[in-house]
């Protein structure tokens, strides 16, 4: 039986942009702004989403990412209780809840680094840092010098090797899964993480929650390495991301098509059996609407984002076309305050919403698009076919990245006489072991196909 993260349709919140907070604590006490996320719920459980993966939500100074206090949720955001009550009323519409981990750095209000400012060599933290050297200094002039994450010196990087700080971690996590019942954590910078860390993290986690689940964020590299039954269970597919936009810009099927091949094949692929985490945007990279070249593409996007092997994530307001590029290096304009009833009435690209809410539906029904071993079927720089394919039946997907219609003809890898189409809700007749479809500009179809 498959755990509830392998059938997973991921929703990604950053709630400091999402709710409106100030970049730094500009406000006394708690702003409880987390209870405007309610409707949120309600909406995801309406687009088929069975997960959310929500953050950062430590208590920080600025982003997120810089964390001033572990256990307590960021005070713009609101209170422990509140985020509580968030993971209820999820559970309640049947969403799982995903937070962010962030171990590899902590920020400078963090309690160690404070001791390590006031009471140098004698703190009893000084070993809790990368490579602290009291012979240098920083940019902050702190007398000291200390390793940070890519020269961020806002982040100091933490000494995973020490057991001391690597306990805390895992007590940590303790917290969050005793406090709020969560149901995993996205490691943030998991590239940079120790494996052993990684291990130990996966052993801790299991046994306070056997089905507890282990994503971690990961841009380059043999995901392999991260993914396998001592570490992780997931990472983010930044490999297929360049794929499934540039492949469209590019009118080049060749790239995804190969990707995926290479990834997932049930010849040869190197991720076999892997469930990594698929996205076409989230809150360190442009919006996927400003990445593509023509909007039309979105349609043929999102349905390979659906029916490819993979977990797929949506970002939150990308499910309406909301638009949002780095400015300056900076990514301000990625995470947007949104207001769900003006997007609802208005979603900047029509037709969005209701296409991505069917993808929902067809991935729920047919099995064979979280368990089915996958099949290239055909293939052209603009058009492109494949198969997931589970107990002699098939759910079928075919694109077109043309600004013209395109006449299909798809080999059926399974026996049939007939393809239900779910879009047009219309049957087509399998003819001599093909179907035959002709494809609108920009389309995209997925076909069912049962035995009998």
């Amino acid at each position: 039986m498959s755990k509830w993260y392998e059938e997973a349709i991921f929703y990604h919140i950053y709630p400091l942009g999402l709710l409106g907070a100030p970049k730094a604590h500009e406000e006394e006490g708690e702003v409880h702004r987390l209870k405007e996320l309610d409707p949120w719920v309600a909406h995801m459980r309406e687009y088929g989403f069975t997960a959310v993966y929500i953050g950062p939500l430590f208590e920080s100074t600025t982003h997120g990412y810089d964390t001033k206090d572990y256990k307590r949720v960021d005070s713009r955001l609101g209170d422990n209780e509140d985020f509580r009550h968030f993971v209820e009323k999820c559970h309640e519409s049947g969403i799982r809840v995903v937070v962010d981990g962030v171990f590899n750095h902590t920020g400078r209000e963090f309690f160690a680094f404070q001791d390590l400012q006031r009471n140098r060599e004698n703190s009893p933290y000084r070993y809790w840092y990368q490579d602290v050297d009291f012979g240098g200094n920083s940019p902050f002039h702190d007398g000291f010098w200390y390793r940070a994450w890519h020269n961020c010196y806002e982040l100091a990087n933490l000494n995973l090797g020490n057991p001391e700080v690597r306990n805390y971690l895992l007590d940590v996590v303790r917290f969050w899964i005793d406090e709020f019942d969560i149901d995993g954590i996205r490691l943030d910078c998991a590239d940079c993480l120790s494996f052993d860390f990684m291990k130990e993290l996966r052993r801790a986690a299991e046994e306070k929650k056997q089905d507890f689940w282990l994503m971690g964020e990961v841009i380059h590299g043999d995901y392999a390495r991260w993914v396998n039954p001592e570490t992780l269970h997931s990472v983010t597919n930044y490999e297929l991301w360049k794929g499934l936009y540039s492949g469209h810009n590019d009118h080049n099927y060749f790239e995804i098509a190969h990707t995926i091949r290479r990834q997932f094949d049930a010849n040869g692929g190197i991720y076999k059996g892997c469930r990594l985490y698929t996205f076409v945007d989230n809150h360190d990279v442009d919006r996927i609407v400003n990445t593509l070249n023509d909007k039309g593409f979105l349609r043929s996007v999102y349905t390979l984002l659906y029916t490819l092997p993979g977990i797929p994530s949506v970002y939150y307001g990308s499910e309406w076309g909301v638009e949002g590029k780095k400015e300056w290096g900076g990514d301000e304009k990625l995470r947007p305050c949104l207001k769900l009833s003006e997007l609802e009435e208005k979603p900047p690209v029509p037709g969005l919403p209701e296409l991505i809410r069917k993808l929902a539906r067809v991935r729920a029904q047919e099995k064979a698009l979280t368990d089915g071993v996958y099949r290239e079927l055909t293939l052209t720089n603009r058009q492109y076919s494949f198969a997931r394919i589970l107990d002699g039946e098939a759910v079928i997907t075919a694109v077109n990245n043309d600004d013209k219609e395109a006449r299909f003809e798809i080999p059926c890898p399974v026996p049939g006489t007939e393809a239900a189409e779910i879009f047009t809700e219309k049957t087509q007749a399998i003819e001599n072991g093909k179907i035959i479809w002709e494809m609108p500009a920009y389309g995209s179809a997925v076909f069912t196909v049962k035995q009998g």
